[in-house]
């Protein structure tokens, strides 16, 4: 009886064993579960700063120098040629084939001429559409699976004589700064589905008082999406926080962030432009998302990862990112497999005679894959 039941066991287990295994006769019964995301700042084309510094100068100097700094933000805007810049986004995004990309400032650039009959042609740029398109020329087939709008400053009135821009009282044009928060998601991964697209704007905003009107918000905010691969559900963030220069509305954010759209169904990974050094040199925001949240970069103890800080014009010649801000963070059950950083190398050469952008973005993007539990 005894010998019976033993070989009755090893029967038993070995028809488990069995039926555990795919067909094919593989013992690895389950398959792994590794999906890869970027985040990545595309950079709206310009420093703000000069709108910035208009409140601090007498009243009334500040209407001249808003105009001022509304021509300079938009004409380097211009200069910096998201079309040539998104190409080179692409192409990275064709390299690296991410399953789950979130995007911030996909900005939106409206400009227009106001008089009638009025033969000024400012250009105008949906960074979304653009990028969109360039993807889908290389043959990659991405969906729009969320977008949050953040900050809406404008119509301000914009000098431009180079596109026919001439008067400001009445102005003649007039110039929009839109943006967007972004989640693309790669259609052709197999077994990848998305729902539930959700988004929102923090309670804590940083604004700035405009001569003639009303103080401008920067709106930031947040989006996500719900998603399940292989049978593991997973949920993805993506925002971008408050400058530095604001630390206490940025640290609010942050809090926000973690206390609502931060976690949901499954393994969370969160996307985004933090704004916050890693090596805690600028604010807290960075130690108070770690604290729930890990660093997918920890992988690569020895590499700084600097992500921020190329020039305004992207004309630098020799590389300037100086901090690491942008954070694939995770939490729960998925574990980092590798992290590495893109557009940290010029697309193109410089030309001395006459400097061109020759960075993909101001920002380099990461990269991780990662792998559900």
């Amino acid at each position: 009886m005894r010998a019976r039941t033993t070989i009755r066991g090893v029967l038993v287990a070995l028809l488990g064993l069995t039926l555990l295994a795919p067909w094919g006769g593989s013992a690895q019964a389950t398959p792994e579960r590794d999906l890869t995301f970027m985040s990545y700042n595309l950079y709206l084309g310009s420093s703000l700063d000069p709108a910035l510094e208009v409140p601090a100068l007498p009243p009334a100097q500040q209407p001249a120098a808003f105009v001022a700094a509304v021509a300079t933000i938009y004409g380097t805007a211009v200069f910096t040629d998201f079309p040539t810049r998104a190409e080179a986004v692409a192409d990275i995004i064709a390299d690296e084939k991410p399953d789950v990309i979130g995007l911030q400032e996909v900005t939106k650039w409206i400009a227009q001429a106001t008089a009638p009959g009025s033969t000024a042609n400012p250009p105008s740029y949906d960074f979304l559409e653009i990028l969109m398109a360039a993807l889908a020329a290389r043959g990659l087939d991405y969906e729009v699976a969320g977008v949050t709008q953040n900050a809406n400053i404008g119509p301000a009135p914009l000098f431009s004589p180079g596109f026919g821009c001439t008067a400001v009282a009445p102005a003649d044009c007039v110039v929009t700064l839109q943006d967007r928060d972004v989640i693309l998601v790669n259609a052709d991964t197999p077994a990848l589905h998305w729902d539930n697209p959700q988004s929102g704007t923090y309670d804590a905003q940083q604004s700035i008082p405009l001569p003639g009107g009303p103080a401008a918000s920067f709106g930031r905010g947040w989006v996500t999406i719900d998603a399940k691969y292989r049978g593991r559900r997973f949920h993805v963030a993506n925002t971008h926080l408050e400058v530095s220069g604001f630390p206490e509305v940025q640290e609010a954010q942050a809090q926000e962030f973690l206390d609502g759209p931060a976690e949901g169904p499954g393994a969370d990974i969160a996307l985004g432009d933090f704004n916050s050094a890693a090596d805690g040199s600028t604010t807290g925001s960075y130690a108070l998302l770690t604290d729930r949240f890990r660093d997918a970069w920890a992988v690569n103890p020895q590499d700084p990862g600097y992500s921020s800080g190329q020039n305004q014009t992207l004309t630098n010649p020799t590389s300037t990112l100086d901090q690491r801000i942008d954070l694939v963070l995770v939490h729960g059950a998925v574990d980092t497999v590798e992290a590495h950083l893109v557009g940290d190398e010029p697309f193109r050469a410089q030309t001395p005679q006459q400097p061109r952008p020759i960075w993909p973005s101001d920002h380099a993007g990461v990269v991780s894959t990662l792998r559900l539990r």
